[in-house]
């Protein structure tokens, strides 16, 4: 066990102790909701872990908007760990995703051969010049680690819930710190399930506890206006904190799935029945969201480790349709550490007469939010679009995605402007890119270059 981590247990206090100990303790070695585990008579581990210490966490930020982080930050960080956040890289943040979509194709047959690929993959992102990971860990709902409270990923072992016999997230976060990079678990909050995939599984809360899921199109997530959701996600926080040498926790932008009022009604109303003062549906659902953050930032901060968040580049987009307020993450204390607005669309971009969308325009509406001076604003750009555009009026050979320096031209151009860093989406476009080889690798070459300045 490394330093850092003695240190998080250390300080975490015991309230955050009890929220990763808790449900082992109440498992056992049979495994979530199975014999012999110790929990009471239809409790599950999801009933464990909400109604224990993580629910506890949960009262501290209220469904309804009736809590503000600004009343509870002081409250539930202490003095010891408030501010000791691990510290962020030197310089410019430097960050690349890999997504569920590269652990697809990588060998997980045993721990020799996921090192191994592995290495490859994180000798490439250092070589960049990148200084962070962003690894995904909880994609849906499941785990690419052993967890107490989330079933194994389905792209570990091939079925959700089976053991792949070894630890691919000690792994990741050795290499990476090897080579001096850092690495921040990547967790999607809500989504369990996206196009029928994947298959729940054994410890799949789509089958322990049904009564917390919503269905949107083909998809199934958690619902945001559960308390116990928001104390389940904040204890899979703590697990990972308290559990790797992470250096910070990133949501990205897979909050609310849906504007259908039906999707919630139920909850909504019951709601409404309860308070004496209700707040129209999308300010509650807003509510809801903010609540989740602040005690997924509260948690991480017990354990000295960063959380950060990358919303939507359109700051409407994320109000309104997805009921993140990410503006007021940015301008207030207690939410996070960061934003990383996703800017994929190019500087050129243009729709007809609307540049509105296009890179320089949004990351000044960004630029020009009140900001805390302890949050740092970093920026997404879609290296996913090399070759293949950004959905502008200007294709073919002479537009910037095709010219082989669009994203290190993306990346000057916004820490002129006052960003502070950027992460590339994703790790494949770059070094895996099958349709632009060439494209990708020039991408590559000038991204090194800039970054070696």
């Amino acid at each position: 066990m490394g330093w850092r981590r003695w240190g998080r247990l250390l300080g975490a206090g015991v309230l955050g102790l009890l929220v990763l100990l808790l449900p082992a303790a109440l498992l056992g070695p049979a495994g979530p909701g199975g014999a012999g585990t110790g929990l009471s008579a239809g409790q599950t581990a999801a009933d464990a872990a909400a109604d224990g210490p993580a629910g506890e966490i949960a009262a501290t930020a209220a469904p309804g908007g009736q809590t503000s982080p600004d009343e509870t930050a002081e409250e539930t960080v202490s003095d010891e760990t408030a501010g000791q956040t691990a510290a962020f890289p030197a310089g410019e943040y430097r960050a690349v995703w890999v997504s569920y979509l590269e652990w697809q194709r990588m060998d997980f047959s045993d721990a020799a051969a996921f090192r191994a690929d592995a290495a490859a993959m994180l000798d490439d992102i250092a070589g960049l010049g990148a200084n962070v990971v962003l690894a995904h860990v909880r994609p849906f709902g499941d785990a690419l680690y052993p967890s107490e409270l989330f079933p194994w990923s389905h792209l570990a072992a091939g079925v959700q819930g089976r053991d792949p016999g070894f630890d691919p997230l000690a792994i990741l976060v050795q290499a990476a710190h090897d080579r001096g990079l850092q690495l921040e678990a990547w967790v999607n909050p809500y989504r369990l399930q996206a196009g029928g995939v994947p298959e729940p599984g054994d410890g799949s809360l789509a089958n322990l506890h049904p009564d917390w899921v919503r269905r949107a199109g083909d998809g199934l997530y958690l619902d945001p206006a559960e308390p116990r959701v928001r104390a389940f996600i904040a204890a899979g926080v703590a697990e990972l904190c308290a559990g790797y040498d992470i250096d910070g926790v990133h949501f990205d932008d897979y909050f609310y799935p849906t504007t259908d009022p039906a999707f919630d009604a139920d909850a909504y109303a019951a709601y409404c029945t309860g308070a004496d003062d209700p707040l129209p549906l999308a300010d509650w659902r807003r509510s809801n969201v903010d609540a989740l953050v602040a005690l997924c930032w509260q948690t991480a901060h017990r354990y000295g480790v960063r959380f950060g968040v990358a919303p939507q580049g359109d700051p409407a987009q994320n109000r309104d349709a997805q009921y993140s307020d990410a503006a007021r993450w940015l301008a207030e204390g207690g939410y996070v550490d960061y934003l990383m607005p996703q800017l994929y669309w190019g500087l050129e971009y243009q729709r007809g007469a609307d540049t509105s969308h296009s890179l320089a325009e949004l990351a000044d509406v960004w630029l020009a939010m009140p900001r805390r001076g302890d949050v740092a604003l970093y920026f997404g750009l879609g290296a996913y679009r090399i070759g293949a555009g950004d959905g502008g009026d200007r294709t073919g050979p002479d537009s910037e995605w095709q010219r082989g320096d669009a994203l290190a031209r993306q990346a000057e151009a916004l820490a002129a402007a006052g960003g502070q860093g950027v992460g590339l989406y994703r790790y494949d476009s770059l070094f895996a890119n099958d349709a632009f080889p060439g494209l990708a690798a020039r991408e590559a070459d000038a991204l090194r270059e800039l970054w070696r300045n």
